[in-house]
């Protein structure tokens, strides 16, 4: 694209992947893509990378196999050129299934991008595009007649209806993809009046079908934006979010005068270091910048705060500002505590499932696992016994007439694979029904002490265990403990990559272990069993401390 003094200059291109997520970070990218040269990738994105690829291809080889003569296969070792063309070529033929789909990048509007699938559309002419994604897009109910029914088709065979035994998963990102490939088939008269796109997650049972209509407008607007950013139109600055956990951009500078983002937050004391994501975006919006002004607010809360208690969002930024970890929303700290406790942490491999099922009872670690690489059968047999040790310690402690309770931190995992792991392995021996396990998790002697926290502190930090056992006096043995790191881990510990590291074994039990410790310190730090042993009730500030109007001056002081 010429410039006006003549000369050339790149087109900035945006794909799909782009329209959710930092607008910092892409603004970054484009302008100094130098600076990611040669960097490592992170550990936790290489293997989703990896992970979804794998995916794609037994999708590929799955549906390709059942009607070969109904698809037109685009090579993907090609150059991108080469592969748009063959992919208009075999539109104009008019193809029943195209797969592995590129269309020709749009120098004018900046649009590239491609669908696993394109599917003609039999009955009103052009292609719906069809996506292929390694995360669940649906789940499992029981159907209800009042509950609204998505539309889902069978993989072989368009066939759009509304399905009773499904919910939808809502996928802000998938729909973005749909919308925009939409676009790109509509520039060259390719998309199908029909105006749907389908999502294959990761079961690949069914087609999730997406009504676009109702999408177009805001990826319009949001593409708008995205481009601009990208072609350096409109500015941008860092702010806090989710995704700066994983971004190689949080800790490295752009160029030798421009700090890292992290640095640029605590420098300006970005309000979004307290307020992170779409708080940070309406206190802007309310000419809220800095962490002070946030701390220093008065009158009433903004009448489109939409989050927890506006007084507590204004406690939290005097708490960071103080440098304290924790506050108490509470006057006396409470969990519910028995005779008989019993820690749980799992462990588990993408969407694979869980191998691991630690546990802690009086003090003695005891894990239920399967070095089987994931998945494997033998997945139902440590289930099972854990499971059947679990309900043994629980029917123990009845017939002894004392008190039963089971703890974890953050039970959406736990529940999740408890759940996935009745469903897939019933039936098998040992294995417990989904009502066994509703009547458990639903019960109160199944405790979690994330929502116990989130109900009793606010935590300006971070309400991670690895945030929240520290200030009980926990530390992990392990440096590098996370779940993304325990991902690398268990490839090694079973071989994934090539021979079976026992060493990564160990590794994953120690750190599976720290996990159900760490929960036990946290417990009884927020609720002693002797009276007057340390404890947060007087380690903690409570909200009361962080009041007044002074506070913000002397807690800079």
């Amino acid at each position: 694209m010429a410039s006006p003094t003549g000369e050339f200059e790149p087109v900035a291109y945006v794909d799909a992947r782009a329209l959710i997520g930092c607008r910092h970070r892409l603004h970054l990218e484009a302008t100094h893509p130098e600076v990611l040269t040669g960097v490592s990738e992170d550990a936790g994105v290489k293997q989703r990378r990896e992970a979804a690829a794998a995916h794609r291809e037994r999708v590929r080889a799955t549906l390709v196999a059942h009607d070969p003569d109904a698809w037109v296969i685009i090579d993907p070792t090609r150059p991108a050129a080469e592969r748009a063309a063959a992919t208009l070529r075999a539109c104009e033929a008019g193809a029943q299934r195209v797969w592995g789909a590129l269309l020709p990048q749009e120098p004018d509007t900046g649009r590239r991008g491609g669908a696993e699938i394109l599917l003609r559309d039999a009955d009103r002419g052009g292609y719906i595009p069809i996506i292929v994604v390694n995360h669940k897009v649906t789940d499992p109910r029981q159907p209800d007649p009042a509950d609204f029914h998505p539309l889902t088709s069978p993989l072989h065979e368009w066939r759009p209806r509304p399905d009773r035994g499904v919910r939808v998963r809502t996928q802000p990102r998938d729909q973005q993809r749909l919308a925009h490939l939409y676009r790109m088939l509509q520039r060259h008269g390719l998309a199908s009046p029909a105006l749907v796109g389908g999502a294959i997650g990761f079961h690949f049972d069914r087609v999730l079908v997406h009504d676009l209509a109702p999408l177009l407008d805001d990826y319009d607007r949001r593409y708008a934006d995205r481009i601009a950013v990208v072609r350096g139109e409109l500015p941008t600055v860092p702010s806090k979010v989710p995704e700066c956990r994983q971004c190689p951009w949080w800790s490295r500078q752009a160029t030798p005068e421009t700090p890292s983002c992290e640095r640029w937050l605590i420098e300006h004391r970005d309000v979004s270091l307290v307020a992170p994501g779409s708080r940070a975006e309406l206190l802007r919006r309310h000419g809220v910048e800095t962490v002070e002004e946030l701390a220093g607010w008065t009158g009433d809360e903004p009448d489109d705060w939409q989050y927890e208690p506006f007084a507590e969002t204004v406690v939290t930024a005097r708490a960071w500002i103080s440098g304290a970890p924790l506050v108490r929303r509470v006057d006396r700290v409470w969990v519910r505590r028995a005779d008989v406790e019993v820690d749980v942490d799992l462990e588990s491999f993408q969407e694979f499932g869980a191998y691991l099922w630690g546990t802690l009872l009086d003090g003695v670690y005891r894990p239920f696992v399967t070095w089987d690489p994931l998945p494997t059968p033998d997945e139902a047999r440590s289930f099972a016994e854990f499971w059947r040790w679990l309900m043994g310690v629980r029917a123990e402690a009845a017939a002894a007439g004392k008190t039963f309770a089971a703890y974890c931190y953050s039970r959406t995992a736990e529940d999740k694979w408890l759940y996935e792991s009745a469903r897939r392995f019933a039936g098998m021996p040992g294995v417990p029904t989904e009502a066994e396990i509703r009547e458990f998790v639903d019960g109160p002697q199944w405790v979690d002490m994330f929502q116990a926290v989130s109900e009793q502190f606010i935590c300006p930090g971070g309400k991670g265990l690895k945030k929240i056992a520290p200030v009980a006096g926990f530390a992990w043995r392990d440096p590098e403990a996370g779940g993304e790191a325990s991902m690398s881990w268990y490839r090694h510990a079973v071989g994934y990559d090539g021979e079976i590291d026992p060493g990564q074994r160990v590794r994953l039990l120690e750190y599976n272990e720290d996990d159900v410790r760490a929960t036990k310190a946290l417990r009884e730090w927020m609720y002693p069993a002797e009276p007057g042993a340390r404890g947060a009730d007087t380690e903690v500030p409570g909200m009361a401390d962080f009041r007044g109007p002074d506070f913000v001056i002397s807690g800079r002081d």
